[in-house]
């Protein structure tokens, strides 16, 4: 660590919220991308179109892999969920859960390349891309469990767990509650022990998004969240395609229930009180060695706050918040060392 971290005073909860690195205090200073900066960067985009949903046993080739596409119901809310999900390869399970504004697309260089080894499954979450957008219980902790129900249906009993941003909220309740299913967990870009919520305002932001109107334009939205915590180059063709996954119908309007039914500071707390605790298997966190709202300082000590996991190791992977298509080679290494242990 370049300088020790220092807790802030006790707010008066009896939760102290780390100070930020001197690295992270001046990231701060650009940190909300201006609108005329989102506005450049949308006419690059301006030709895209929505893409047409997919049916079961649909099959595409991706860097000259073949992904197809599955449609599932599975329990949850006290009926049934349609899942969206896509595979690649045969072998030893690994389950890739996507953040936002992303959908499993966000894996699919990863899966591409350790599908001949492994057989890899990116879910789209509860409200994103072409999974159910129902109303229902979309605090993490539940659609966790919805989550847990679709591997159930599909017959996957154990797993390696592979996640990034808001798929790492719902990954940290699979790894406390089932770790006897989870093999591995490679967890990525989520606040860990050390938070300070001057690095969140999206918290709030994502929360307003039915009145403020942040979400309306969902092309618009997604270049936003690039710009805002992105690094990187991300290739023109990717960021396309990641556009039009978040333009299925309805998913800027099933997407803000999850802020709503709680905070970035309430999955802290959980996280310290609760899951962190309770995880066993071996865990390598992930996070983007260049990340603005998650300084990597915060988690160069991880391992003293896991104590109950088989083995810690902290992997710093090139890039910003989005390094599964900045770096993404380098993702794929850190994945596939995860898998060799």
């Amino acid at each position: 660590m370049t300088e020790d971290l220092k807790c802030l005073p006790d707010d008066g909860t009896g939760w102290s919220y780390t100070e930020l690195p001197e690295r992270a205090r001046l990231a701060l200073e650009r940190f909300v991308p201006s609108d005329d900066e989102v506005d450049r960067r949308l006419l690059r985009f301006a030709d895209v179109q929505p893409r047409e949903p997919d049916n079961d046993g649909d099959v595409e080739i991706l860097d000259g892999r073949r992904f197809t596409h599955r449609f599932v119901q599975a329990p949850g809310d006290h009926e049934l969920i349609k899942w969206h999900y896509v595979e690649a390869g045969e072998g030893e399970p690994i389950v890739f859960l996507h953040g936002i504004p992303d959908s499993w697309f966000q894996w699919y260089h990863q899966m591409a390349d350790l599908s001949s080894e492994f057989r890899c499954i990116a879910v789209d979450l509860k409200g994103y891309g072409q999974s159910s957008k129902v109303r229902g219980d979309y605090r993490h902790s539940g659609a966790a469990e919805q989550l847990v129900a679709l591997l159930d249906e599909i017959g996957i009993d154990s797993f390696n767990l592979v996640t990034h941003d808001r798929g790492t909220v719902q990954g940290d309740y699979i790894a406390a509650r089932y770790p006897d299913r989870v093999l591995r967990y490679g967890r990525g870009e989520q606040p860990l022990y050390h938070f300070n919520p001057v690095l969140g305002p999206q918290d709030v932001l994502f929360a307003d998004a039915p009145w403020s109107g942040l979400m309306a334009d969902p092309k618009r939205f997604v270049i936003w969240v690039y710009t805002f915590v992105g690094n990187l180059a991300v290739p023109d063709d990717d960021m396309r395609r990641i556009i039009q996954e978040f333009c299925y119908a309805d998913t800027n309007k099933a997407v803000p229930r999850y802020f709503l039914s709680s905070t970035f500071r309430k999955e802290w707390i959980e996280r310290r009180t609760t899951l962190m605790g309770a995880w066993r298997c071996p865990i390598t966190i992930m996070q983007g060695a260049d990340s603005r709202s998650q300084p990597r300082e915060f988690y160069t000590d991880a391992r003293q706050y896991i104590p109950n996991a088989e083995r810690v190791d902290v992997r710093f992977v090139p890039g910003g918040h989005f390094w599964t298509v900045e770096s993404a080679k380098e993702t794929t290494d850190v994945i596939r060392e995860m898998m060799s242990l």
